[in-house]
């Protein structure tokens, strides 16, 4: 559905928004008013008419997808009209306003009505790219595998460092326990990892991507001359880098879910926004002009 949302049933709505946009700019063209073009004209009320109707059309939309029974089309389709139509809003708006803009109500829907759409086109594209990687990222898996797989690996982790010297489990111990996953909103869009270990005789270190944890074993080993314990401590690094990877993958799952989800952020208040100003233009129309 992602990768065809545009291109539905040979871009049908994608050819209609073109039509109804050049209809508009061949009407502008032709039209001659004896005063500068603007809202107040035939053309013009004829142009915000249609405006006004596919701004409420388009809004509609966020009642059509939650209709699971409804027959008026498919979801596909209606989202394919919603890019496209809404694209066309662009041209038919700014021409129903005459290219006429100021410190009013007028403008303010105007301005509004480009927020929603920037904001739909982002949104857009974030649909178009990001399902497809979330996919290919999980391969099969979910996020509750993922979390349960980060849970045996810790174990598993734990059994091994208390074969060695009490300071390899406490550093997993305290890797467990100081991992962050998500947290603040910026940190789900930069995927940024605020993991933190404390470390025998350095402290608590910041630990992204499991780091200092790993750069700690590294050391270790490297200065272990028992033979037996560095096999321990080359599979304890083993399964510290199997949780990394895992928790990369959790991240990244997280960042591109985040994406999908931050545009609307904008796009719904603001339509609403849209929807009152255009209240608000419509009756200062009928009632002061």
């Amino acid at each position: 559905m992602h990768q065809s949302i545009l291109g539905y049933r040979g871009r049908r709505y994608l050819w209609a928004a073109t039509a109804l946009a050049a209809l508009a700019a061949v009407a502008y063209a032709w039209h001659a008013p004896p005063e500068p073009p603007n809202g107040g004209t035939w053309l013009g009320y004829t142009l915000g008419t249609i405006g006004a109707v596919l701004i409420l059309w388009l809004i509609a939309f966020g009642v059509r997808k939650r209709s699971y029974r409804s027959a008026l089309g498919t979801v596909q389709g209606w989202l394919s009209a919603h890019v496209y139509l809404g694209l066309s809003l662009l041209v038919i708006v700014t021409l129903h306003a005459g290219f006429q803009f100021g410190w009013n109500v007028h403008t303010l829907a105007y301005a509004l009505m480009i927020v929603v759409i920037g904001s739909g086109a982002v949104g857009t594209v974030l649909y178009l790219r990001y399902p497809a990687r979330m996919n290919a990222l999980r391969s099969g898996a979910n996020r509750g595998q993922w979390l349960a797989e980060v849970s045996d690996l810790d174990q598993k982790s734990l059994r091994v460092a208390r074969a060695l010297p009490p300071e390899f489990a406490e550093v997993v111990a305290s890797t467990r326990d100081r991992a962050v996953l998500g947290g603040s909103a910026m940190a789900l869009l930069t995927g940024a990892d605020r993991s933190r270990v404390l470390l025998p005789g350095s402290g608590l270190a910041p630990n992204p991507d499991q780091q200092a944890t790993l750069s700690w074993l590294g050391d270790q080993l490297s200065r272990s001359t028992d033979g037996e314990q560095g096999a321990r401590i080359q599979d304890l690094l083993t399964l510290q880098g199997a949780r990394r990877a895992t928790l990369a993958r959790l991240r990244d799952d997280l960042r591109l879910q985040a994406w999908l989800e931050v545009w609307l952020y904008v796009h719904v208040p603001v339509t609403f926004a849209l929807l009152a100003a255009l209240v608000a233009h419509v009756l200062s129309v009928f009632l002061y002009w």
